[in-house]
């Protein structure tokens, strides 16, 4: 009789953003990318910067509030000290989805996966000072552009 493999849970709180959180740095610093800036660069003294990410993902998925500090700024500040082109958040975005993805599935792994694309987005461009990739008319889907024209088309909406 053929056997279902499990399936993964879905992250239900704070044991589950730890696994993910320690997991997905495990992979970071194994990066022959990503491990520089995070080791040489940015000198990330782990200890701290572990707990920091559990409530910042915390706060993010659970409205927890127990995260303080300034992602943009912690990130603007490498600048000036290395490379941070759109080809580095775009690994780190990967690593993370598939860190994600091996660990956890239901709605809260994709909510997750979708806010770590925004704050990469947003991060990336306000660093750089370019627009924002998510607000290129030519990425847009489908279902975004007839959002888009109906919103338009509203009295009052500005133009």
């Amino acid at each position: 009789m053929p056997t279902t493999p499990p399936s993964k849970p879905d992250i239900r709180g704070r044991i589950e953003i730890e696994q993910l959180v320690n997991a997905f740095y495990e992979r970071v610093r194994r990066d022959e990318i990503l491990a520089p800036i995070f080791d040489e660069v940015a000198e990330t003294d782990w200890v701290n910067h572990l707990p920091k990410m559990y409530a910042f993902w915390e706060t993010v998925l659970f409205r927890t509030g127990n995260y303080c500090g300034n992602p943009l700024a912690a990130h603007a500040r490498l600048v000036a000290l290395t490379d941070m082109g759109r080809d580095k958040f775009d690994r780190w975005l990967t690593l993370f989805t598939t860190t994600v993805d091996e660990h956890f599935s239901g709605e809260r792994a994709e909510h997750i996966k979708s806010c770590a694309t925004d704050m990469a987005n947003v991060i990336y461009s306000r660093i750089n000072q370019v627009p924002d990739p998510r607000f290129d008319p030519a990425n847009l889907s489908e279902e975004q552009r007839e959002r888009y024209s109906r919103y338009r088309e509203t009295p009052g909406a500005s133009s």
